[in-house]
């Protein structure tokens, strides 16, 4: 049983684990991940941190208070993630003084180049229906790949999943339900969902994609294959879009390459609003 496995057996899926036993684990090292299980983490965490500063914003600015206040605990469920698996992938990363790296070494002091998410979290929020479009896009691939990873042979990615399946199965109702309200509402709400996907889709695909570090993680049970997740996502946003009278866009897919630091105009600037005053402040605490 490698380390990792071995440091995580006191967690079981079933409960929840806090980034900071992870932390705590990684710096006694009893929990390290191999190089290829961190990258994969922190192709997961970023995705969640991205997504966590992109809602984050509609606080106080939701169409009513009390998707305000549902919004705002989506995003924090990301921010969540996103801390425990960057916390992890953490483990095998170390700074110039040989410490592992944290989560905040992570969100706060890379650059652009270096995050790891696909283009589809970092698109800009648009309209309310263009955000439910992207929400219910990314909480129905979270939901099959959570599942999917509770039988990691990594026990901490395996715990991870575990918590996190739990709330993304919330924020799945929750966008399922906002597309069948505004499709099925007025005809400007209706024009404006349809419009939220065709921006949306083309971003899709990337989701999906393979390659050799996936590959390789999956045939080790650690990992799951991007691809394998495509039929079961297809068929489920189908259900509600057929409910939803909707189609799904014909639109084509965009180049993507987040997956290798290749990322749209829009990081920059989430970057440089989320890692301003870490970066102003380095070291700062309160």
């Amino acid at each position: 049983m490698s380390e990792a496995n071995a440091s995580a057996t006191r967690i079981t899926p079933g409960n929840a684990l806090r980034p900071e036993d992870i932390a705590l684990e990684v710096r006694t090292g009893l929990a390290k991940p191999s190089e290829d299980t961190a990258e994969y983490a922190l192709r997961l965490g970023d995705d969640a941190l991205i997504l966590a500063q992109r809602l984050g914003h509609w606080i106080s600015r939701a169409p009513e208070l009390e998707e305000d206040i549902a919004l705002g605990n989506i995003a924090l469920d990301q921010l969540g993630h996103a801390r425990s698996l960057l916390s992890y992938a953490g483990g095998a990363m170390v700074n110039d003084d040989g410490s592992a790296k944290s989560e905040d070494d992570l969100a706060y002091f890379r650059r652009e180049h270096e995050f790891r998410s696909v283009q589809l979290f970092e698109q800009p929020n648009g309209d309310f229906a263009a955000t439910i479009a992207r929400q219910f896009v990314v909480s129905y691939y979270q939901f099959l790949l959570y599942s999917r990873l509770t039988e990691s042979k990594d026990a901490t990615l395996a715990a991870i999943a575990a918590k996190a399946v739990k709330e993304v199965d919330y924020h799945r109702d929750h966008a399922a339900q906002w597309v069948l309200r505004l499709a099925g509402g007025t005809e400007e709400s209706r024009t404006r969902m349809i419009h939220g996907f065709r921006i949306m889709w083309p971003y899709v695909e990337e989701l999906f994609r393979d390659d050799a570090l996936t590959g390789r993680l999956a045939e080790a049970g650690i990992a799951v294959a991007p691809s394998s997740l495509k039929e079961d996502f297809d068929r489920l946003t189908g259900e509600v879009l057929t409910e939803a009278e909707l189609e799904v866009p014909d639109v084509p897919a965009a180049p993507g390459g987040g997956r290798q630091g290749r990322h749209s105009e829009h990081l920059g600037y989430i970057l440089a609003e989320m890692q301003v005053l870490a970066r102003e402040h380095p070291g700062a605490s309160w």
